[in-house]
């Protein structure tokens, strides 16, 4: 964790990210971040990782509804299943 001081960039505060932050990162001059408020705590996150972790998830999704081709239940119905399950 790296400990940075928050300064005053016009009439709005700024934070400096450290280089070794930046390269580990990968983060670059001009590119857009999103900053949320979680619990009272910053969290500034890359707009592009948040891309590519909803890009996974598709991926994820499209492999769940494919691989579930591979399974039947046979003629009971998921509602009778359901049912079921709550009279025990």
């Amino acid at each position: 964790m790296a400990g940075v001081i928050v300064g005053r960039w016009g009439k709005n505060l700024a934070i400096r990210v450290p280089a070794e932050v930046a390269e580990t990162t990968g983060l670059r001059d001009g590119e857009r971040v999103e900053i949320e408020v979680r619990d009272s705590d910053i969290l500034v996150r890359r707009q592009s990782a948040r891309a590519e972790a909803r890009k996974r998830a598709e991926e994820a999704v499209s492999r769940i509804i494919e691989g579930r081709k591979n399974y039947s239940l046979g003629d009971v119905t998921i509602r009778e299943l359901i049912d079921g399950g709550r009279r025990y």
